[in-house]
């Protein structure tokens, strides 16, 4: 139990008179500096947050959580594949694929392209292309219409738009009296959709009615395999493991860890490291305490030895000091979560502003996938971050303090 007096002179000696006010602006300084080091460190990780969120959002938007293939096997009744996956409760949508490989031609410019057959009213349970479509419908993928929905920088790598033609050439070979020729369709321009993600889909995708592309690529009835959405993206790995053992062993199951998690675990090593980074400003501005404490236990060494003639003990004294440490360090995090909650919360605001004032573009989607400044704040990032900086303010008030408790009455008041 912390005695009402240690608690009470902890709190005084928090409030400087007149002959030691520098010491207190040394305290202040301190206090302003954990202050600081929160706020920052708070702002820093749930902006961290907002691009997570972001870049999550914008992937998972048109890529699938986890993909089946049948491999060289067509899957002729993919409806009953479906229904099958669709039981998992971690498995939100499923939509059928035939996909192959082309190259695109147009008035001389050429570009190469993954060619993905759909379903459109089944695409939109596992997708949300259709709600990124610049021009044109991804419902215009109608059977033996053969239109094209591409993205948008292949689109002007073309130079195409909604209503033009173009050829595309596969892998595949057509033999003819003047020999074997690569096989190749012209497809009409039926749709251009920007996705905006940075992760090449508007560049190198382009989208078919999957009887078209069953056609194209000579895969009869069957499809390549399913796209499947799920309700937890992290929990692809775990729903990849279920299928793999209830499928049949000519298909194959992967998801988005395999190709993309790298690039992903790269976004939460970089956050790690930017929070260990930023601790240490606070663990700066904490440890300033122990100066600031061994400077007034200096100054308080007369009173400290009277209050021991009076009978405290030397526990007494040095929770007097922790208690002083522990109010300077509980103020500045107090006033560093308030000031970094609401930098956190208008971050995008401030900075869409300076952008605007100063008409310059501080953020460009082509080097961080979103063209603005987001901002995300975490309940725990808070908690985590003040409990940290608290813990460090009460570490930096233990020497003073065990230096404080080991004065002398009969030293310190030998020259008063």
């Amino acid at each position: 139990m912390i005695r009402p007096f240690t608690l009470l002179v902890g709190l005084r000696y928090t409030r400087a008179k007149r002959r030691n006010s520098f010491i207190s602006f040394i305290s202040l300084i301190s206090m302003l500096g954990i202050a600081l080091g929160v706020m920052v460190l708070i702002t820093v990780l749930s902006v961290m947050n907002g691009f997570d969120y972001q870049i999550h959002k914008k992937f998972f938007s048109v890529a699938p959580a986890v993909t089946i293939s049948s491999g060289n096997t067509q899957q002729n009744d993919w409806q009953k594949l479906v229904s099958q996956v669709m039981q998992l409760p971690q498995v939100s949508g499923a939509a059928p694929f035939v996909n192959g490989q082309g190259m695109l031609l147009n008035q001389g410019a050429v570009s190469g392209a993954e060619v993905i057959g759909i379903v459109p009213s089944q695409q939109n349970t596992i997708s949300d292309l259709n709600t990124k479509m610049q021009s044109g419908k991804l419902e215009s993928l109608m059977p033996d219409t053969y239109n094209m929905v591409i993205g948008k920088t292949l689109a002007n790598n073309l130079g195409l738009v909604v209503g033009d033609q173009v050829n595309l050439f596969t892998p595949q070979s057509t033999t003819t009296p003047l020999g074997i020729l690569p096989r190749f369709r012209r497809f009409t321009i039926s749709g251009i959709f920007d996705t905006d993600n940075g992760f090449g889909f508007d560049s190198g995708v382009a989208y078919i009615n999957y009887q078209d592309a069953q056609r194209l690529y000579s895969s009869g009835n069957g499809v390549a395999g399913l796209y499947l959405k799920l309700n937890n993206v992290y929990s692809a790995n775990q729903v990849s493991d279920e299928l793999q053992q209830q499928l049949p062993a000519f298909y194959y199951v992967t998801n988005w860890t395999q190709q993309y998690g790298a690039f992903f675990d790269a976004l939460s090593m970089e956050k790690t490291i930017m929070f260990v980074i930023l601790l240490l400003i606070v663990g700066v501005a904490t440890f300033n305490l122990v100066s600031t404490l061994v400077m007034v236990v200096n100054d308080k060494r007369p009173d400290i030895a009277i209050l021991r003639t009076m009978g405290a003990s030397p526990r007494d004294i040095m929770r007097i000091f922790i208690i002083q440490g522990a109010i300077v360090g509980m103020i500045g995090v107090g006033l560093g979560i308030i000031g970094g909650i609401i930098l956190s919360l208008n971050a995008t605001a401030i900075v869409n502003a300076i952008q605007h004032h100063f008409h310059v573009q501080l953020i460009s989607s082509s080097v961080y996938f979103v063209n603005f400044l987001p901002s995300q704040l975490h309940f725990m990032d808070v908690l985590n971050v003040s409990l940290i900086a608290f813990v460090l303010s009460l570490i930096a008030t233990i020497y003073p303090a065990l230096s404080a408790s080991k004065t002398h009455p009969a030293e310190a008041l030998r020259y008063e």
